[in-house]
């Protein structure tokens, strides 16, 4: 480890062999009843957020928000999970995942799972309308419009659909058009009025239509949906025909990119790859009901979609558009709004954020504390005459992007400005691509990384002259610099002026540009280089501390963990007695709590208003946790192995006793106490919510965190020598 992690102990040959027989029990153990499957513990994250919309205690409109999260992250989970496993099973692949399934096993099991999460999106979709009609919200049927109300739809029709509508029949004249990703149409069977002549038409959707329109204010909060306006003017649309039978359907398809490793342009590279993303291969087609089976079957055959990817839908295609429904005129049916803090310490130096950091390292932890400190920390280092170059990293920013207009406002003040711009971050690829030339255009030196590895750290790196020498300002970060994900994603921003820490991420930045390995780091530890390796001998050393008869302790926060191999570790930890709690919002394919393998394991996930997503991690060293000798870390990296062996990820030590403090016994064990919003996993991979012991009092972490402020934040309205956050009060003292 950079910081000098082994141990200098020695084994001894007993020692040895008791290792050996505890990794051997673990190995006997079956891959799986070690392991679960990646692809259904996703879907299990998913009922999860689907569950949210259901909760009673959250307001309406925003269990509709939750709704449509889960349609949404569905739809990414076919184009990209989904879609890899269809390749390999018709490229013949029978590689195992770590559980021990063959990618068509997977494949069915995944379906299964998926259809049970479909229905039931079906039935919270209509027990919510059913709500909302209560509230006075009415999503309508067409024989609920009124008379004045069909005149206005009709009027709008004309003047906003109509013109940009392309009606299309299927015939040897006209073929199936090509339907894009996500592509909304209307199918319909007609019959010619004058001679009986059949003939299938459709309607494609153009995608910047809404899907739910607004009818006029008349008391009430009236929507109706653009399916159900175009089947009210289908006579209109085509004079002379009837209408036999009509239905939309939806189209998902593989929008996996795959890059070939002797690309010479990067750039022009993804945007061919873009290109053909739209064309991929039909990987769920959702059709409605009610549609006619000889109109279904034509439309299949003509799609080419196999019988296996098709999926009758009782109710709303497109659950994630639901989202538009959700009115700004209705306070009393969303969340009351938050507004994030501004952290004193910055107050208390009139707003300079080096002389801030200079005083002492600081977090921010978002969205509690405004993401706008972050703004301020390259604004500034673009108007500081003291201020000769900045290097950042940037994975995804966001449309409107302020960290952007900073950088290209330093490049032009003459500053030596390096932008390392991922091209690989899945969906954000054309922006990323946008905000590349436009840094270019402005002077600043752009790099892509590589095609080999994703450049998934946070990073931004500010180099001042101060008094004759050069000294260096960091941002390390768990999340995006993103400024709308900033407002939803729970994240930590750590400030420092650590010259270690500047000197190991210059060596990280001189790496994505020139190649050149990143030797003799003093603190930070990089994958794909030695993260895994540093993780691993931290366990170690919680397991020495246990055969040692010292307090052992683990706490880890992730988004996905499913790295076999730090898993098997985890695994050998718990049968030596090391305790270990562990927060996973997502993908978990740890088997906890089984009898001579996870014992000491207890998994939990939180979810709730805002998305957890700061990666976390605290060793007891000897102590237990909480503790002040512990050693605790934040990451940009999940443990999984594409974060550990093919991306450029930070795992960063927290040294400041300050902040220590706040990540160790603030933040974490405020998410170790949290009853209100926590599901506790099973060992078959199954989540139940987490039920109250008697006379046990309600806790949300988030709803801690909205209230009170953060530790190292505080500056002078707290005092340098603020004691611990009082654990005693969340029963998680010396664990």
């Amino acid at each position: 480890m950079a910081d000098g992690g082994k141990t200098n102990a020695i084994e001894t040959t007993a020692e040895v062999a008791d290792k050996l027989s505890v990794v051997q029990a673990i190995k006997a153990f079956p891959a799986g009843d070690r392991f679960l499957n990646r692809e259904l513990s996703w879907l299990q994250f998913n009922l999860r957020v689907l569950e949210e919309a259901e909760n009673p205690r959250h307001p309406l409109l925003e269990r509709l928000r939750f709704l449509s999260i889960s349609g949404n992250n569905l739809d990414e989970f076919y184009m990209v999970r989904v879609a890899g496993l269809r390749a390999q099973c018709d490229a013949g692949v029978e590689i195992l995942s770590d559980d021990g399934l063959t990618p068509l096993q997977q494949l069915t099991q995944v379906n299964i799972l998926a259809e049970k999460l479909m229905k039931k999106q079906q039935q919270v979709w209509a027990s919510l309308t059913s709500e909302l009609r209560n509230e006075g919200i009415w999503v309508l049927t067409a024989s609920e419009v009124s008379q004045s109300e069909f005149e206005w739809i009709r009027s709008y029709f004309y003047d906003n659909i109509l013109p940009v509508l392309t009606p299309i029949a299927v015939d040897p004249a006209h073929p199936f058009p090509f339907i894009p990703n996500l592509g909304f149409t209307l199918g319909m069977s007609l019959k010619r009025e004058r001679d009986g002549e059949s003939m299938v038409a459709l309607l494609p959707v153009p995608n910047h239509l809404q899907r739910f329109l607004r009818l006029p204010d008349s008391g009430e909060t009236r929507f109706i949906s653009l399916e159900r306006v175009l089947t009210m003017f289908l006579d209109e649309l085509f004079p002379g025909y009837k209408v036999k039978g009509s239905g939309v359907f939806r189209v998902i398809r593989d929008s996996d990119i795959e890059i070939e490793e002797e690309a010479e342009d990067l750039v022009r590279v993804f945007e061919s790859a873009l290109k053909r993303r739209k064309r991929g291969r039909v990987i769920r087609l959702k059709v409605e009901k009610g549609m006619s089976k000889a109109l279904r079957k034509n439309i299949f055959t003509r799609l080419g979609a196999d019988d296996d990817v098709v999926v009758m839908v009782d109710g709303i295609l497109g659950v994630n558009e639901t989202t538009q429904l959700i009115v700004d005129d209705r306070p009393d049916l969303l969340f009351t709004p938050y507004h994030p803090r501004y952290p004193e310490r910055v107050r208390d130096f009139s707003g300079d954020i080096f002389k801030a950091i200079a005083a002492k390292d600081f977090v921010v932890h978002h969205p509690y504390e405004s993401f706008e400190v972050v703004h301020l920390f390259l604004r500034q280092a673009a108007r500081d005459p003291d201020v000769v170059a900045i290097k950042q990293t940037l994975y995804r920013a966001g449309a409107q992007s302020m960290i952007i207009g900073a950088l290209i406002e330093a490049s032009e003040a003459g500053k030596a400005v390096t932008a390392v711009v991922e091209l690989k971050a899945r969906f954000d690829e054309e922006q990323n691509i946008k905000w590349a030339r436009d840094l270019e255009r402005a002077g600043v030196h752009v790099v892509f990384g590589s095609i080999e590895l994703k450049t998934h750290g946070k990073v931004s790196m500010v180099v001042r002259r101060e008094k004759g020498k050069l000294l260096s300002y960091m941002h390390f970060g768990t999340g995006n610099y993103h400024p709308v994900t900033a407002k939803i994603y729970t994240d930590l921003s750590f400030f420092t002026a650590d010259q270690a820490l500047a000197r190991d991420a210059n060596k990280m930045f001189n790496y994505l540009t020139g190649y050149i390995e990143p030797l003799g780091l003093e603190k930070l530890v990089l994958s794909p280089f030695s993260l895994r390796d540093s993780l691993m001998e931290l366990i170690d050393r919680e397991i020495e501390f246990a055969q040692a008869g010292k307090p052992a302790a683990i706490w880890v926060k992730l988004n996905s963990l499913l790295d076999s191999k730090i898993i098997d570790k985890l695994y050998e930890a718990s049968q030596n007695n090391v305790k270990i709690e562990l927060i996973i919002r997502g993908i978990c394919t740890l088997r906890p709590g089984i009898k001579g393998l996870s014992e000491n394991i207890h998994v939990r996930s939180i979810v709730g208003r805002f998305l957890e997503h700061a990666r976390i991690c605290c060793f007891g060293n000897g102590h237990g946790l909480p503790s002040r000798q512990a050693k605790v870390f934040i990451s940009s990296a999940d443990w999984m192995p594409r974060n550990l062996n093919r991306r450029v990820e930070t795992l960063v030590p927290i040294e400041n006793p300050t902040v220590h403090d706040q990540i160790m016994g603030q933040v974490m064990a405020a998410n170790l106490k949290d009853n209100d919003q926590t599901w506790v996993m099973n060992s078959d991979g199954s989540f139940e919510k987490y039920e109250l012991e008697e006379d046990e009092e309600t806790f949300s972490a988030h709803h801690y965190f909205m209230n009170n402020s953060s530790l190292s934040g505080r500056g002078s309205a707290i005092g340098e020598n603020a004691p611990i956050m009082p654990l005693m009060a969340y029963g998680l003292e010396n664990s």
